[in-house]
């Protein structure tokens, strides 16, 4: 009879790295915990309440691809949904859901409720290595995983500051969990800890509205969970306001820089370079006093809002003063104090890319506590960490998801390849083959690594289906031909396809330049009688009109191996303007003498190495 305190995977934490690594564990019949703090929900989102964005929704619809739950809860969640990037190309738009952060949470703790997945609300204060496992030691009892996946977010040795007001903490009001060091006595942590931050919450009734821009839900934007309906919405739809910062805000701002934590030498901790507080943009910034402040409801029935963009540590009073002096935040009423949270951060270099520590066979990191930010980066890791935690206990091989298909690989590999310095953010520029890892072909592109899995589930049967129909369209435009007679030239005019002068198949006509591939396929899809899913439309038609390029991409990856020894001039570098600020930065720290050494160096963008490798 096996011990009930005994668990092949024990996940400490349940944000949405916990959540997401105990969903995918214990789709193989395994025993699964997930410990979290009493009081804090499961998948809660303490700071901005929304999922996905620019490089996250890609994410989002990888780790839906991948059977995880982060879409889903999304949808169920979701209060407002907009496409990011809409008029660029396909390959970097990516869709965003604002969410009521409660119903999230509650949708969370149902659907984990429903599973076999055992929640235990503790705080656990030590965790040793045992002859079967890890061991962990909280209030009410003693748990041995002997797998254990570590997801504890900023709860580590966790300290808020707003102002000169420091106190112990993983978030507002929240305990923290002790430091990595007393957990694991020989885990080492970066040097450095980490900071994150988030904006005074407002009261609804405070903000006038009337003076913002309104930003309704878009009816167009895709649900993330496949097997939902493309367009419906579980919960009524709201707007999301855009205001401004103007000179008086900034003004106030830096006229207190001693008052500011991260400036006066109270925070240590480095915050993410991509999403600064309001005080750093004024100070990285100078010149510029203007700043959009997207106010953004926590939720239908909850009374706070959100202004994303202004996340700041500094006193109170100051929050309150430089707040109103933004257009429709004139009354604004502070719900709670924006704060900054400084945390432990595991030394990623010990973690391989199944996210399994080189010293400790079955621990595992996952989430910010290994240096992200973002709870789509988070759950990300948490997918793979509990995939390969449940490998690992059945003694299969690992999961490891390739850079040059998936996101989520990009950013596994990014962070066990180089230490972390500042938070790590996802975006597009981050990968080499951006133009292939697209939000609308994440199926498609993933389907091979669900099938080493060796599960018969739901998703495992839609994935199936939906890449069946993409290769059904896909034929369907290659082995289309339409000559050019009176019937076909009237087709085109009435589809808005352009000319019609020689025999031309349908995957030619979708790569037109001044069309909308999307549009046109369903237009002839449509006269031809033919219905699929929109989704697969989107799918064929991205496909086809990016497939020359998407070819040519590939060739130049191979080619940028060709010219490791090749000698550069980092100093002329910095003066060319194709060249972003932030690579400047990291050309100047490192003086990179070859293109090989250039490529190293963490946070060079593609998108540079393509340019100088094309000036070589």
């Amino acid at each position: 009879m096996e011990h009930s305190n005994i668990f092949d995977v024990i996940i400490l934490g349940g944000g949405h790295a916990g959540v997401e690594a105990a969903w995918a564990a214990h789709q193989f019949n395994l025993r699964v915990a997930i410990v979290t703090m009493p009081g804090v929900g499961l998948a809660s989102a303490p700071c901005n309440p929304a999922v996905g964005g620019v490089g996250k929704g890609q994410v989002v619809r990888e780790i839906d691809a991948l059977g995880g739950i982060m879409g889903k809860l999304a949808d169920l969640a979701g209060i407002q949904y907009r496409i990011l990037n809409e008029s660029k190309g396909f390959a970097v738009q990516s869709t965003r859901v604002q969410i009521d952060k409660e119903k999230y949470s509650y949708f969370a703790e149902k659907i984990i409720g429903q599973s076999s997945i055992r929640v235990v609300r503790d705080r656990v204060n030590r965790v040793s290595k045992v002859a079967n496992g890890y061991e962990c030691k909280g209030g009410k009892e003693v748990l041995i995983g002997k797998n254990l996946v570590v997801t504890t977010g900023t709860f580590l040795n966790g300290r808020l500051h707003t102002g000169p007001e420091v106190k112990s903490g993983g978030r507002v009001e929240k305990e923290n969990s002790p430091g990595l060091g007393d957990l694991f006595e020989e885990v080492s942590t970066l040097k450095k800890r980490f900071k994150t931050g988030t904006p005074p919450r407002i009261k609804r009734h405070s903000i006038n509205f009337s003076a913002m821009e309104a930003q309704p839900s878009d009816p167009e934007a895709l649900n993330f969970h496949y097997a939902h309906d493309c367009h419906a919405r579980n919960l009524d739809q709201v707007d999301c306001y855009l205001t401004r910062t103007n000179e008086k805000t900034l003004g106030i701002i830096r006229d207190n820089k001693e008052s500011s934590p991260i400036f006066n030498g109270q925070i240590q901790g480095v915050g993410p370079r991509y999403c600064p507080s309001i005080e750093d943009k004024a100070f990285r910034y100078e010149d510029r006093n203007v700043h959009h402040v997207f106010v953004e409801p926590e939720g239908l029935d909850i009374d706070s809002f959100y202004p994303n963009g202004i996340s700041t540590s500094l006193p109170r009073d100051i929050q309150k003063e430089f707040l109103r002096t933004i257009d429709g935040l004139e009354d604004a009423e502070i719900d709670v104090y924006g704060y900054a949270v400084e945390y432990d951060v595991v030394d990623t270099l010990q973690l391989g890319r199944t996210l399994e520590h080189h010293s400790f066979p079955g621990l595992f990191f996952a989430g910010q506590v290994c240096g992200t930010s973002g709870y789509e980066e988070a759950a990300g890791q948490g997918l793979v960490a509990g995939l390969n935690a449940a490998l690992k206990a059945l003694e299969r091989a690992p999961f490891i998801l390739s850079r040059d298909v998936s996101y989520i690989g990009v950013m596994v590999e990014d962070l066990v390849s180089n230490e972390r310095d500042e938070p790590y953010r996802l975006f597009t520029a981050r990968s080499e083959n951006r133009l292939y890892i697209r939000e609308d072909n994440s199926i498609e592109r993933l389907a091979p690594y669900r099938e080493t899995l060796g599960l018969d589930l739901p998703v495992d049967r839609s994935n199936q289906k939906f890449i069946q129909q993409v290769a059904f369209i896909e034929k369907i435009c290659d082995e289309t031909h339409f000559l050019p007679n009176l019937a076909n030239k009237k087709l085109f005019r009435e589809v808005g396809a352009g000319s019609l002068n020689e025999k031309t198949n349908l995957s030619e006509v979708l790569k037109r330049s001044q069309l909308n591939p999307v549009d046109t396929l369903k237009k002839f899809l449509s006269e031809s009688g033919i219905s699929v899913d929109e989704r697969v439309v989107r799918t064929v038609a991205i496909s086809i009109k990016y497939r020359g390029y998407i070819i040519r991409e590939k060739f130049e990856n191979q080619s940028l191996n060709r010219l490791e020894n090749k000698e550069l001039d980092w100093k002329a570098l910095l003066e060319n303007s194709n060249l972003s600020f932030e690579c400047k930065q990291r050309i100047t720290k490192i003086k990179p003498e070859t293109f090989g050494q250039l490529k190293r160096i963490e946070g060079i963008r593609p998108a540079t190495l393509a340019f100088v490798a094309s000036t070589l």
